[in-house]
């Protein structure tokens, strides 16, 4: 028979709380940061659909004079796109949706762009990070 001596004994209750008290605060820490870089992540989506659509109605705008009839980009995972057409002027807008929310950009058809993030806001740019500013 073996007998257990008191020597082999397995972790107390005090040393388990502890270790997952650290485990609970390191996640704390680092659940935000990661939230932030999936956000960065999702931006390109509306900066690349924007770029594309500003190319869309000037080549509209090459072939017809106008601005007005020029297609809308179709509504991505995270962005829904929205067009405000007129004969010389357009502005497109992407805002975001889910866990985007919060996020705004435009481009109009001087190449001008804003955004209106929980990161800041950009008068004449695009804010894609946590301190990034115009």
């Amino acid at each position: 028979m073996h007998v257990r001596s008191a020597a082999i004994a397995g972790f107390t209750l005090i040393e388990l709380m502890i270790a997952v008290a650290i485990v609970a605060i390191l996640a704390s820490v680092a659940l935000p940061s990661y939230q932030d870089y999936v956000r960065r992540g999702n931006v390109p989506e509306a900066t690349a659909a924007l770029g594309q659509a500003r190319i869309a109605m000037e080549q509209w705008f090459q072939d017809n004079r106008t601005y007005a009839g020029a297609a809308c980009p179709g509504n991505g995972k995270h962005f829904t796109f929205a067009c405000n057409v007129a004969a010389t002027t357009f502005l497109v807008t992407a805002t975001g949706t889910g866990s985007m929310a919060g996020f705004s950009y435009t481009i109009d058809q001087n190449n001008g762009r804003t955004s209106a993030t929980p990161w800041g806001n950009g008068a004449t740019c695009w804010v894609g990070r946590k301190g990034d500013s115009c």
